[in-house]
């Protein structure tokens, strides 16, 4: 049936424009490998691969297809048997270990540290720095900045164990957006755990700070998570909970709860809630006036409202909208927002695809492919993956093949 994409993507990133040419290529590697002249796969098995989910190949053919494709039969489409523990499983739980120690170290440095001067002057300069490492995030999504900001809040925490009174105020404020930019950027590089021990990082040191309007801001971090997640049930409870205390916050922490909590309406398919919520954050709009160094995405973003509305559209399922809404976003958003765009994009060609505009949508995602390669935004491969799911009904057509050698790049970088 010409179902199983993972296997069918591999082919095409290896050069085997065909079954035929594959099951040659894979008889010759896997001769040439097992010493074994015996080996062979036909054209019809791997037509029958590529079909809806194919059972457990052979051992030795599970060997051969690793060695040739660079992954095992259980990433390539096929049904993991009962029992299969990858050969490599122990040294990826070892890998898993370092990297989570990584995640959580800048955050959990064991005290007391030495006593030091902690001059006052220095919370506007983590505060001005902020905006820096905003505008960078633009450019160059979110692997090469983690390590910086995360290395900013290690000597933020540092210097809070020093500083007193209102000194030691403002870095916990600071603090709790350092962290929360840390946060976003482990999400946007598609690592949910350390996004999420970011965002609790957040929310302790917002309490610490007694600060109400970074407190809301700390819970909308957790529902951006929960987002991510598809629990939108949570997402709403999270910023109900903002919200209940509207009253002693901001404008814009209002805004943020309210557009947020229209994403987990959108979850649990409430087409008149999101309205309504993005209505009342659009009235809010003209009133954002304050200072605060950290969460002004919607005075920075262009169509920032109309952003989370097109966004909602499309998980609604309202194609004809969110593609006509994603037109006018484009047209704001500067070319120097190089990832937002990449994802905005990549929303638009699945609108697209959905409103059965096929070549659209893959004209459309020969940028994001680029984009995406070059940002490592794990954010914009998911909505590329979306994007593949939405073109299903093509897939053996030569836009669907169009669309396969397009996102060959990508998926080998994921």
């Amino acid at each position: 049936m010409g179902r199983n994409d993972a296997l069918r993507a591999a082919r095409l990133r290896r050069g085997w424009r065909s079954v035929e040419a594959a099951a040659g290529a894979l008889t010759k590697h896997g001769q040439k490998l097992l010493d074994d002249r015996q080996f062979t796969v036909s054209a019809r098995t791997w037509r029958r691969w590529e079909g809806e989910r194919p059972g457990w190949p052979a051992e030795e053919t599970a060997i051969v297809l690793h060695d040739a494709l660079g992954r095992w039969p259980e990433d390539l489409g096929f049904t993991t048997p009962s029992g299969w523990i990858r050969p490599e499983h122990h040294e990826e739980e070892r890998v898993n270990r370092r990297a989570f120690t990584s995640i959580t170290a800048a955050a959990l440095v064991t005290g007391p540290t030495a006593q030091q001067h902690v001059d006052p002057a220095l919370v506007d300069y983590f505060q001005q720095q902020l905006e820096g490492h905003y505008r960078a995030d633009m450019f160059l999504g979110p692997h090469d900045l983690i390590g910086t900001v995360s290395a900013q809040y290690q000597l933020i925490d540092k210097l809070v164990r020093s500083a007193k009174g209102e000194t030691r105020r403002g870095l916990l404020r600071a603090g709790a957006a350092y962290s929360a930019l840390v946060g976003w950027l482990y999400q946007d590089a598609g690592d949910i755990d350390g996004a999420s021990f970011w965002r609790g990082v957040t929310q302790e040191i917002a309490a610490r700070s007694r600060d109400p309007h970074l407190i809301g801001y700390s819970l909308v971090n957790q529902a951006q998570v929960r987002t991510d997640l598809g629990d939108g049930h949570a997402v709403v409870e999270l910023c109900e909970a903002v919200l209940d205390d509207a009253d002693r916050l901001v404008p814009k922490v209002q805004i943020m709860a309210m557009q947020q909590q229209a994403h987990g309406a959108s979850l649990t398919g409430e087409r008149h809630a999101v309205d309504d919520l993005l209505d009342q954050a659009d009235r809010l709009l003209p009133s954002v006036d304050d200072d605060l160094p950290w969460g002004n995405a919607c005075r920075r973003t262009p169509g920032y409202l109309e952003v989370q509305r097109a966004t909602c559209y499309g998980r609604l399922g309202l194609s004809a909208e969110a593609a006509s809404l994603w037109t006018q976003v484009l047209a704001v958003i500067p070319e120097t927002a190089r990832r937002d765009r990449g994802v905005y994009m990549a929303r638009q060609a699945t609108a697209a695809a959905a409103a059965r505009e096929p070549d659209q949508a893959v004209e459309i995602a020969r940028t994001v492919a680029t984009i995406a390669v070059e940002t490592r935004s794990a954010r914009m491969c998911r909505e590329l993956a979306m994007l593949e799911r939405a073109m299903r009904p093509w897939h053996d057509a030569p836009v669907g093949r169009d669309l396969a050698e397009i996102l060959a790049p990508v998926t080998e970088r994921s």
